[in-house]
């Protein structure tokens, strides 16, 4: 049907279409690229055509970058800011434009789009030869990236196979031959050269720092009360695997878990960090209230891509298929772990909704714009190797679908303009609602949903007048999170 590489390769064509706004500064800058693939499969394949026989249509729909999450003091009620900007986040927040666009394409202008009319009055539901499959170029922030670190690995570009205890290949992962001619991610003024110039062993910190933080070594031999991984996971951590492969260590998040909840144990080595735990974005003396995207994509897997309002319209909710993650550290069992593994338990769920199966796979190849191919590209230039700040977000829609961001606002606003609409992301809180307001006032009365007749008719005039200013209205939906969002 597809691969790994195919998706890669089709969202990184994508991003270079794009123009120069936002992007990095060469040779100077680096970012992270998430994007949601539209898959379309022709209505006559049978559905158990085996994959590789099945010829299908792939089109980016979505595309975020960026690395940036701003601090609890700077989050606003009136949503006109983004609070979380990295890729990922970025790239789902443009899909649930593009899913706007689509219902007005539907609902509106009664044309074809990626919805069918539903069973019930106002709902649509996705069509079947539709899915979606989520592309990012570096495992999400946070559980999935508490990953096994090999002893032979000299950078973080190499993927890791996904059963690394007995050193056989898995699903969706790259063999480690050709790694000994991978070269160092360390740059002058990385931390590692940094240590080294202090007098402190290279191996005490991880040779690159990817957007989750820093990533440390340590010799101490973890348990499982304490380390959360599982017997075949502490074997290979506390000795040499089958294939002479020693895991000397585990790969660390920056992402810090929940104030008052179970925090991480903090021990040398693979003891370090406990699994499977909720977390949010750490800061730069700000600390954040944006949820790692390991949880964040783990909450989609279950209430789904679309978001409270727009289930208003949806007979059920959008969902991934699949994901799909760049050339990176990388482990498989961790990425099932953080996505669908966390979730299994959730027993209490409104109809509709569940805990998906969700295909995740490797790619082999790297985003040329990461920060370590933009460190090989380098080379020993001077000047410090730093994240871009600009975030940019695409959506496959006809009017203005480019958005630059910085800091949560449109690039180049200027503090007089916050507040005002210019000062406006288009994937902001804010524009998202007004744009479901817009939707919703171009459909006939006898035509809406009834969850929002119902509303209307309890509330009245009054209740037509909050739905159509009040910004900070949200339906009820399903909550994991609490106040973080």
């Amino acid at each position: 049907m597809w691969t790994a590489d195919e998706i890669a390769q089709l969202c990184y064509a994508h991003y270079i279409k794009l123009p120069k706004q936002g992007k990095p500064e060469p040779n100077r800058e680096w970012t992270l690229l998430a994007a949601v693939v539209k898959i379309q499969t022709p209505a006559n394949q049978a559905c158990d055509t085996p994959d590789k026989q099945i010829q299908v249509t792939k089109e980016v729909v979505s595309m975020g970058t960026g690395t940036k999450c701003i601090g609890q003091s700077k989050m606003r009620e009136s949503g006109d800011i983004l609070n979380d900007s990295h890729a990922e986040v970025i790239a789902r927040r443009s899909f649930q434009r593009y899913i706007l666009h689509q219902l007005h394409v539907a609902a509106v202008l009664k044309e074809d789009s990626i919805f069918l009319p539903g069973t019930q009055r106002g709902l649509w539901r996705l069509r079947p030869d539709l899915s979606f499959v989520f592309f990012s170029s570096h495992t999400p922030c946070g559980d999935a990236s508490i990953i096994p670190k090999l002893e032979f690995e000299e950078q973080p570009c190499c993927p890791v196979i996904r059963n690394w205890a007995n050193n056989s290949p898995g699903e969706g992962s790259e063999t480690l031959e050709g790694s000994r001619n991978k070269r160092s991610c360390e740059g002058p003024d990385s931390p590692v050269a940094k240590k080294k110039r202090l007098g402190t062993p290279a191996g005490s910190l991880s040779d690159c720092v990817a957007h989750h933080g820093a990533q440390e070594s340590g010799p101490a031999k973890p348990d499982a009360s304490s380390s959360g991984l599982t017997k075949e996971e502490l074997d290979a951590v506390n000795g040499t695997a089958s294939g002479s492969f020693k895991v000397v260590d585990i790969y660390r998040t920056g992402a810090k878990c929940v104030p008052g909840e179970t925090g991480d144990l903090r021990k040398p080595g693979a003891a370090y960090h406990q699994v499977g735990l909720l977390r949010v974005k750490p800061g730069r003396g700000d600390r954040t209230c944006s949820m790692s995207c390991s949880d964040k994509m783990a909450r989609w897997n279950v209430l789904g891509c679309q978001g409270a309002l727009l289930m208003h319209f949806l007979e059920k909710p959008i969902y991934l298929s699949a994901v799909v993650i760049g050339q990176c550290p990388y482990s498989q069992e961790a990425m099932r772990r953080a996505l669908t593994g966390r979730c299994q338990e959730t027993l209490v769920l409104p109809r509709g909704f569940e805990v998906q199966e969700l295909k995740i796979q490797q790619s082999s190849l790297l985003f040329e714009q990461s920060r370590c191919a933009v460190h090989r590209k380098r080379g020993d230039s001077p000047g410090r190797l730093v994240p871009c700040g600009a975030a940019i977000s695409w959506s496959a829609v006809p009017q203005q679908p480019l958005d630059v961001t910085a800091n949560g606002f449109p690039q180049g606003t200027t503090k007089k303009e916050i507040g005002s609409p210019r000062a406006r992301s288009r994937i902001s809180k804010v524009e998202l609602f007004r744009s479901f307001q817009k939707l919703l006032s171009c459909i006939a009365e006898d035509e809406r949903p009834d969850s929002v007749r119902s509303f209307l008719r309890s509330r009245g005039y009054t209740g037509f007048l909050i739905l159509m200013t009040d910004v900070r209205l949200q339906p009820p939906t399903p909550s994991v999170c609490g106040r973080f969002r």
